[in-house]
């Protein structure tokens, strides 16, 4: 999808690959998820016991579905995912976390883990800033290059 597009233009494109895909896979589909730079569509059906119809050339093959928009990280600095796994906060279960929300971390700073095939990989800051948001929980999966921190670069002040 073209850089120059707008999020209401990235969204309905991602929409028309969604009803594409679904349409070409064989057996009922659960969950979709597709993801352009920072716009993310993700649809998911709640009825997974019911099978879903075959598709019809006069009709269009996916139902009206629920559809969250993430929010981009609007031109904010971000630590994000180094591979695909699940992230933590915290070094181990129960401890303090990494950063929080108005901490100020410095550049190779460790904020993260995310676990992949059993190992352990540090999330470290690229650059210095305040921490702004957490924008995904603990114990939840990610992508890869997913924005996981968001940063608020620092000023003179924030020394």
């Amino acid at each position: 999808m073209s850089g120059d597009a707008g999020p209401e233009e990235v969204l309905d494109g991602l929409s028309r690959h969604a009803r594409k895909l679904v349409a070409e896979l064989a057996g009922p589909v659960r969950r979709v998820r597709l993801r352009s730079g920072e716009t993310v569509l993700e649809v998911e059906w709640h009825d997974p016991a019911r099978p879903a119809p075959a598709p019809r050339a006069d009709v269009d093959p996916v139902p009206a579905p629920r559809v969250e928009a993430a929010a981009p990280v609007a031109d904010r600095p971000a630590v994000r995912a180094p591979v695909v796994g699940t992230f933590y906060r915290s070094p181990e279960p129960g401890a303090a976390p990494f950063v929080a929300v108005g901490d100020v971390v410095r550049p190779g700073q460790v904020v993260g883990i995310v676990e992949a095939m059993k190992l352990m990989n540090e999330v470290t800051a690229g650059q210095a800033g305040r921490v702004v948001e957490v924008l995904v929980e603990d114990g939840k999966p990610v992508e890869y290059d997913q924005p996981l921190i968001a940063l608020e670069p620092l000023t003179g002040r924030d020394g």
